[in-house]
């Protein structure tokens, strides 16, 4: 904790009130409290805005107050106003004694596995960083030979390559881990090259055209500091010796390393069977799955914003909704402001959506995912493993996808009148489909893709939300599906030492292990797992 400087909440102001206004409601609540505004340096450090009431849009800031420049420290006036410490975002790197005889290996180049090889290659340890997926330019060149010619490369794609999934997304920052390295992962964005705004603003993005610049910057750095970087390698077995090293088998070749971290991502399911079959202990966790619903973003903007719709104050609106009132929770997921909905497959003959979006959040739709949670007890175990179950059940609504939507990749596509009156054929007018540049989607019946208590709880959900945000459930919006991808349906359990269960020096991390919820929190878990790993070898 930093001795010096504090955080005062709640400072209102109007949503497009300068930072100088801001300031002087702050300062104004401090100087009744007895302390002089000489006394510190102040800064924004979180801002969002409340549209509850659309009438009356309003900023609601914090600011950082910084006490160094004179060393005196107000606490008694502090805690009355309700200032709290801030948490330092320094890490506490403690390295250990045992030499490495090789170099530490970190599989999988998503936010975990960047994050975990971006501190490892900082402190001197020279990682070995691998992708089965290509760097950003050429993996954006495979996303654009499957929209043009229905060529899927199940190594390099939207789930697989450089920055994983989240290269391909809204690049949404927000988490609700309350941790300090959250501070630490926002300073390395803005550092490579994410906007200054993601270090206050509430609800921090980056957008996919910014995000991939950055995702190249980090990688390079983890280069110019010493590490390797190999993408079209692909983990196909792992074998801890006697002693304790690490041999990875891999489609690039056999690479020895003294530790191996496993960010893996949530799609790579191959490896998950190779795991399981090489007794690392893995259980099947809750999961989501859905479809991605269409509206036209400035009548979400009027819906949530009334009169002050399109003021470059107030940005793309934005909704996150959830219902748990029914046996079965329903949320919307990853919405994407301005954005499109994206093919997400990774493997042929399986049909996936997500969204995406970017920085500047202006197309003609935005979408969200409407997703419904999965139970253990829904899953029918394969081979008596849950696991596997869990993939099967997320795979065979995949296939089912691809055969509705015509067998090419097309998908299937029922606006929501159609939906919620269980009948079929209505075309696309005022809302069009996005996916695939829009045109590349066949009318179909969402009742076919899902078992029934998936569908059910869609339609609970979709008119539950529609009573929070009017129009939600306009007949016109659009729905497409369907989105299986929203987390990993497994967990791969590890020591407190953050090693595998059974595995001295193998790391399972991020999302795709069960220990994560998109990128900040991935990237904070890479930066625990790189903490642990440095607490045991020296560089």
């Amino acid at each position: 904790m930093s001795e010096d400087k504090y955080i005062l909440c709640g400072i209102e102001a109007p949503f497009d009130a300068a930072e100088e206004e801001i300031f002087a409601r702050a300062q104004q609540k401090i100087l009744k409290a007895g302390i002089p505004s000489s006394a510190y340096d102040i800064k924004i450090y979180k801002k969002s805005i409340d549209a509850r009431h659309r009438e009356v849009i309003k900023a609601v800031c914090s600011v950082s107050l910084d006490f160094s420049k004179d060393g005196k420290i107000y606490a008694s006036a502090l805690e009355k106003l309700g200032a709290k410490r801030l948490k330092s975002g320094e890490l506490n790197i403690i390295k250990g004694r045992d030499c490495m005889k090789n170099p530490p290996l970190v599989v999988g180049m998503g936010p975990a596995g960047m994050f975990c090889a971006l501190l490892l290659a900082s402190e001197g340890y020279c990682p070995i960083l691998i992708d089965r997926g290509d760097c950003v330019a050429a993996r954006t060149a495979s996303v654009e030979r499957f929209y043009k010619f229905g060529e899927l490369d199940t190594d390099s794609n939207i789930q697989f390559g450089a920055g994983g999934a989240g290269t391909f997304s809204d690049g949404k920052l927000i988490t609700r881990i309350n941790d300090p390295m959250v501070s630490y992962v926002l300073e390395k964005f803005y550092e490579f090259g994410a906007p200054k705004e993601i270090l206050y603003k509430a609800k921090p993005h980056i957008g996919t055209d910014i995000l991939s610049a950055v995702v190249e910057n980090i990688l390079q750095r983890i280069k110019d500091l010493g590490g390797k970087v190999i993408y079209r390698c692909r983990l196909e077995r792992i074998n801890e010796r006697e002693n304790g090293e690490v041999e990875a088998v891999t489609s690039h070749g056999n690479i020895n390393c003294s530790c191996c971290v496993l960010a893996l991502g949530h799609s790579a399911r191959d490896t998950y069977k190779m795991l399981l079959n090489e007794g690392f202990e893995i259980i099947g966790k809750p999961f989501s799955v859905g479809v991605r619903i269409e509206h036209r973003r400035e009548d979400i903007e009027k819906a949530l914003f009334g009169k002050y719709a399109g003021h470059p104050a107030l940005g793309a609106a934005e909704y996150a909704l959830s219902d748990t009132k029914s046996d079965r929770g329903v949320y919307t997921f990853c919405m994407c402001p301005g954005g499109e909905v994206v093919a997400a497959a990774s493997e042929e003959g399986g049909v996936v959506v997500n969204g995406m979006s970017r920085y500047k959040r202006d197309g003609v739709n935005s979408n969200s995912a409407v997703a419904v949670s999965v139970k253990l007890s829904d899953i029918e175990p394969v081979d008596g493993n849950a696991v596997l179950g869990a993939i099967a059940f997320q795979r065979s609504i995949e296939m089912k996808a691809f055969s509705e939507g015509g067998g090419d990749y097309r998908v299937p596509v029922q606006t929501v009148g159609d939906f919620l009156k269980m009948k079929e054929g209505s075309k696309p007018g005022r809302i069009m489909p996005t996916y695939m540049g829009g045109d590349k989607y066949k009318l179909s019946d969402i009742d076919r893709i899902f078992p029934e208590f998936i569908t059910n709880a869609l339609r609970y959900g979709i008119l539950s939300f529609d009573r929070k945000i009017k129009g939600f459930a306009r007949d016109e919006a659009v729905l497409s599906a369907p989105e299986t991808r929203t987390s990993s349906p497994l967990r791969i359990l590890r020591t407190d030492e953050l090693t595998a269960v059974g595995k001295r020096n193998i790391y399972p991390c991020g999302e795709g292990a069960g220990y994560a919820g998109g990128i900040t929190s991935a990237a904070v878990d890479g930066v625990k797992v790189a903490l642990e790993i440095m607490k045991r070898w020296k560089a």
